[in-house]
């Protein structure tokens, strides 16, 4: 990847590559994708709907199966703690709130397992899209599908996702970020799945699914342009990845003792008898599952004008991964 633009979020699966002088962030992963699609970088993490989205929109980008972010999304499910919503079934005819644009990555996992799990259906609800903690319009750099049978609303101008909940003026909220009022101690929201770890594992059990929020994306022009160029930036993530994976495993020595969190190595030793040794895997093969089911979901949504199949959203060069 020398002398490419890279824009990430910075977290355990890319620290490594930051080393590189053309690596950079911004101040959030929103932010990461608009400096892909304003042409401001080569290759960057890039949201899984936005992405095929812009499948639908021209294909100007090509992704490759790397994966820096994952988030199990029972717990991204927020209610107003008065509004007798106690289990999926409430939701029902309910006003809801979502971050930026009617399907973001956390909404379409959220949606589909309720769908699945629990007969949701987004239909018989009322959507309202705005900004989570400070006010802001849906989303300007993507599209706004949706079905012609789903109501879709911005928010009312001045008005945060986080605090419409609080004051009872929707009913429930999906969201990829803990609201402020949450983090503050809020009576007035409360997580639809209080335990959601318990449910989360489980359904993991069940499902083999640890949930995709993001890919690597980059224009089609260019890795036209650079032959190998894919699987070039590909082993790169890769490297990126097992490189953190390798110092949890060197710090079970040390019962993670270099973490600031209590009880790691406990965490640690849990997951790995759930995950087996590798947890977060990069590739087609071992995230097949997943990825279909996502794919489901987004056409089931109304996201996408047709079912796109795995092979057709990555590159060709990489199809063996």
């Amino acid at each position: 990847m020398e002398n490419l633009r890279v824009a990430i979020g910075r977290n355990d699966t890319t620290e490594e590559l930051f080393e590189r002088d053309t690596v950079r962030t911004a101040p959030t992963l929103v932010d990461v994708f608009r400096l892909l699609v304003d042409g401001e970088a080569d290759v960057a993490e890039f949201g899984l709907t936005f992405y095929l989205r812009s499948l639908d929109n021209g294909a100007p980008f090509l992704a490759v199966p790397a994966f820096p972010t994952r988030v199990f999304r029972h717990s991204c499910v927020f209610v107003h703690a008065d509004s007798g919503i106690t289990r999926p079934e409430d939701l029902t005819g309910r006003t809801i709130g979502e971050f930026g644009v009617y399907g973001q990555d956390s909404g379409v996992w959220a949606k589909g397992v309720l769908m699945d799990e629990y007969g949701f259906r987004p239909e018989h609800n009322r959507w309202v899209i705005g900004g989570l903690d400070r006010p802001m319009p849906p989303f300007g750099f993507t599209t706004h599908p949706h079905p012609a049978g789903v109501e879709v609303a911005a928010a009312p101008e001045g008005a945060t996702l986080s605090g419409m909940p609080e004051r009872g003026e929707i009913d429930a909220l999906f969201t990829a970020n803990v609201p402020q009022p949450v983090l503050d101690g809020s009576p007035a929201i409360r997580r639809l799945f209080g335990d959601y770890e318990t449910v989360e594992r489980d359904w993991y059990r069940r499902t083999g699914i640890f949930p995709i929020m993001h890919t690597i994306a980059a224009p089609r022009g260019l890795l036209a342009s650079r032959p190998g160029l894919a699987r070039e930036i590909y082993d790169a993530f890769l490297a990126a990845k097992e490189t953190a994976a390798d110092r949890y495993r060197a710090r079970r020595r040390l019962f993670q003792a270099p973490t600031m969190l209590p009880w790691a190595n406990a965490l640690y030793e849990r997951n790995e008898a759930l995950f087996g040794p590798d947890w977060w895997p990069y590739g087609i093969a071992a995230n097949r599952t997943a990825l279909d089911t996502f794919l489901r979901y987004h056409h089931e949504q109304g996201l996408s004008s047709r079912r796109w199949n795995v092979e057709e959203i990555f590159s060709p060069e990489l199809l063996d991964t």
